[in-house]
């Protein structure tokens, strides 16, 4: 598995480029925009995206859905719980910052569920808290985890947005997250990569 992260959109989100060398399949993680560089960069590779996952719905890692998929129209999944927050613009936070986005049509998962995309098995983690469906990607055979805004270095993500909570954050780390291998590597949402093992001694919030 290669790992390329792209930081787009207006609140510097990481978007995931995952792909397998051997067969150029790929999946896109969090499209917080569409940028040409990405596109272009995607299409030299001679890469086939095969899918797009959404560690949740707000706007800062949705907003580049629909001109990715004007040149891959792959589906696009995202857990249950936070269809609504996709198809809201008030609750995705869009109205803050732009004039609105919504996306509808997205395909629902679920806690446990596993994908298989790029011939590697993606685990869906519920993990709520930041949103109501917020869920980590977990890659076990290849020690990964796609962590969205749940887990940072240091940090978890903020729960002041309407259907936030701390409690649920919380619990959802702390029992679900840091029970991983302590080698695992997590890519979040914002800012640089982390392991389990470093986030159970040194994260403060959990």
């Amino acid at each position: 598995m290669k790992i390329e992260k792209f930081v787009t959109g207006i609140i510097s989100t990481n978007c995931y480029l995952v792909r397998n060398e051997e067969t150029k399949r790929a999946v896109i993680i969090d499209p917080a925009a569409c940028p040409s560089y990405l596109m272009s960069h995607i299409k030299s590779e001679g890469l086939q995206v095969e899918a797009i996952l959404l560690t949740h719905g707000h706007f800062d890692h949705i907003m580049g859905i629909d001109d990715f998929r004007k040149e891959f129209p792959v589906p696009v999944y995202v857990h249950e719980a936070d269809q609504e927050t996709l198809l809201d613009a008030s609750l995705n936070q869009s109205m803050i910052y732009t004039n609105g986005y919504t996306f509808g049509g997205a395909t629902s998962i679920r806690d446990g569920q596993t994908l298989d995309l790029a011939g590697y098995r993606f685990q869906v983690i519920h993990t709520p808290g930041h949103t109501p469906g917020g869920v980590c990607y977990y890659v076990e055979e290849e020690k990964t985890l796609f962590s969205g805004d749940t887990l940072f270095q240091n940090s978890v993500g903020r729960t002041d947005f309407p259907n936030s909570s701390t409690s649920d954050l919380v619990r959802s780390v702390r029992e679900k997250l840091l029970r991983l291998p302590e080698d695992v590597t997590v890519y979040p949402g914002h800012m640089g990569e982390t392991t389990i093992g470093h986030e159970k001694i040194y994260n403060p919030f959990v």
